[in-house]
């Protein structure tokens, strides 16, 4: 069920982050968004790694979870010190070559539907986080795009998966 809370709130961060980057929002109303579902991210991670049925599964999985926290912590931290993102697209880039790593590693591990469906997370999240670097790290003139990638990937890897999972639809 953890999963499936997590994916919930990483599709609204996603889905109004995207609204954000269409320009239909502001920064500072896009930061409310990024500081609790980082958070929440956070407090999630720290369980993982260091609640009472840690093992190395929870802990990597709780490592990868503070990668994608600290993302949506540093976009709040944005608008508010008025930055201009230069930063955090370089962590993305750091952060789309690990997720590319757990990508390779869960094309190798299909093994039914969760895992093509990971795989496909996977794959879809390095190239997303890949897309910011682009965007913020190398300035390149692709916001709209990556816009429509975040609004797809806020559908399709967080807020549905996030609701059927935490509707019992799919078991993990």
């Amino acid at each position: 069920m953890m999963l499936g809370l997590i994916l919930l709130y990483v599709g609204a961060v996603l889905f109004v982050n995207s609204i954000w980057l269409m320009g239909k929002i502001s920064g500072r109303e896009v930061a409310v968004i990024n500081i609790f579902v980082g958070t929440l991210s956070l407090l999630v991670a720290f369980y993982m790694i260091f609640g009472g049925a840690a093992d190395a599964g929870s802990v990597k999985a709780g490592a990868f979870t503070l990668l994608f926290a600290f993302t949506y912590l540093w976009v709040a931290a944005n608008q508010f010190l008025g930055a201009d993102g230069k930063g955090l697209g370089w962590f993305c880039l750091f952060v789309s070559v690990t997720a590319g790593t757990m990508a390779v590693q869960s094309l190798g591990e299909l093994g039914g539907g969760f895992g093509l469906w990971n795989a496909v997370n996977w794959v879809a999240w390095t190239v997303l986080w890949f897309s910011f670097f682009l965007l913020l790290g190398m300035s390149r003139n692709i916001q709209r795009q990556v816009a429509f990638f975040t609004l797809l990937c806020a559908v399709f890897t967080g807020w549905v998966p996030g609701l059927l999972i935490l509707g019992q639809v799919i078991a993990l």
